[in-house]
């Protein structure tokens, strides 16, 4: 994919490793990223807003923009971190109902790298809804990386950020 030297959407999703998402910031921006943190609006209880605020210099956003606010910037390249069972079937199917859910389904489209790393447990990674969604991202070039689990302190922030500059072959 990419490396760092751009704008890089990190997308959070309301689970257990959420609040952890400022040691993802801070290896993106070592890495060379400007980050925007978008989270889910479920996401917004996992997350210190204003401290991530902070550390990237640009508020959180949760929500679409007003018709009077100027329009984003387009991301170089976007991460899903920790991506949950419900939003990862949502995007596979295309359901654009929560921004970070509209910002999904327009970025393969774009040609926008978009890196998956879930947060699911065994049970829900077992079921053939999970498979087939997986399976369809990864053809539309989405790049989803294995689960880990639902290990919160163990959560491989890393990896989603690797998985940038990797080669997808």
């Amino acid at each position: 994919m990419i490396a760092g030297d751009g704008l890089l959407y990190l997308l959070v999703c309301a689970a257990g490793p959420a609040s952890g998402v400022g040691r993802l910031v801070e290896l993106a921006q070592a890495d060379g990223w400007t980050v925007q943190v978008v989270a889910t609006p479920s996401a917004l209880a996992f997350i210190d807003a204003a401290a991530l605020g902070e550390q990237t210099g640009r508020p959180v956003r949760s929500r679409y923009r007003s018709p009077s606010e100027p329009r984003p910037p387009r991301p170089d390249a976007v991460i899903l971190a920790p991506a949950t069972y419900n939003t990862i079937n949502k995007f596979a199917l295309g359901i654009a109902d929560t921004y970070v859910l509209g910002l999904l389904a327009e970025a393969p489209g774009l040609g926008i790298p978009v890196v998956v790393l879930p947060y699911v447990n065994a049970a829900l990674a077992s079921r053939a809804p999970w498979r087939r969604s997986v399976e369809q991202l990864r053809a539309e070039g989405v790049r989803v990386l294995p689960g880990p689990g639902d290990d919160v302190a163990a959560f491989p922030w890393h990896l989603a950020l690797r998985a940038l500059g990797d080669d997808p072959a």
